[in-house]
């Protein structure tokens, strides 16, 4: 079948792992933890770890055991300075635009977020739609309910889609629900991925290949 729609990942995918924004965001999370139940650095570190490992975010562990607010969680944890970080790169826009089929935002954090990277990056014009945390709520990436309320939300069906994202969970539930993947990472391929690409400047040459 015809892939019609790319649904890729926002942050550690349209810009290099290596920029430190991530691990900032993942600093700010354990601030935020420490400060919320009083904990000391390690602990909170501790808490965010296991929260993520059993709910997928470290926010839905959040929501569902402890009932914190997600915008006030999600407005703490991305005030950071992205241009710090991130930057505005003319081959990756080229390249997504060498791809022709609809492309959309599929995250974990929120519209503001998403669109304040996108912004720094130049790149916001070329997503028709951007499904974020509470698109998906109560669930999240890598749970297959997640996908399924963005398919649905897409008017698309698994075979139409093909999934970018850097982390293999999220590609390896993709993969079961029949949607096409590209994994952006370093590592050998697997079999739970359709295309391995150092980084999203390869996707074009990706998706020819399938």
């Amino acid at each position: 079948m015809k892939i019609n729609t790319l649904l890729i990942d926002l942050d550690d995918t349209l810009y290099p792992a290596t920029c430190g924004l991530w691990e900032a965001i993942r600093r700010r999370i354990d601030l935020y933890v420490e400060t919320r139940f009083s904990l000391s650095p390690a602990e909170a570190t501790d808490l965010r770890r296991s929260l993520f490992m059993k709910y997928g975010t470290t926010l839905r562990g959040l929501q569902t055991v402890y009932h914190v607010d997600a915008e006030e969680y999600l407005a703490f944890v991305h005030d950071l300075p992205l241009a710090q970080f991130i930057q505005a790169d003319p081959a990756v826009r080229e390249a997504l635009l060498a791809c022709p089929q609809r492309k959309v935002i599929f995250t974990n954090a929120d519209v503001p977020h998403a669109r304040r990277v996108l912004n720094v990056l130049g790149l916001e014009d070329l997503f028709e739609q951007i499904i974020d945390i509470h698109s998906v709520d109560p669930y999240c990436k890598p749970m297959p309910e997640a996908f399924s309320i963005a398919l649905d939300l897409l008017h698309e069906l698994p075979q139409s889609c093909t999934v970018v994202d850097d982390s293999l969970p999220n590609l390896a539930t993709a993969h079961t629900l029949g949607l096409r993947t590209v994994w952006v990472s370093v590592k050998p391929p697997i079999p739970q991925v359709d295309a391995v690409i150092p980084a999203i400047c390869a996707l074009p040459g990706a998706l020819n290949q399938n």
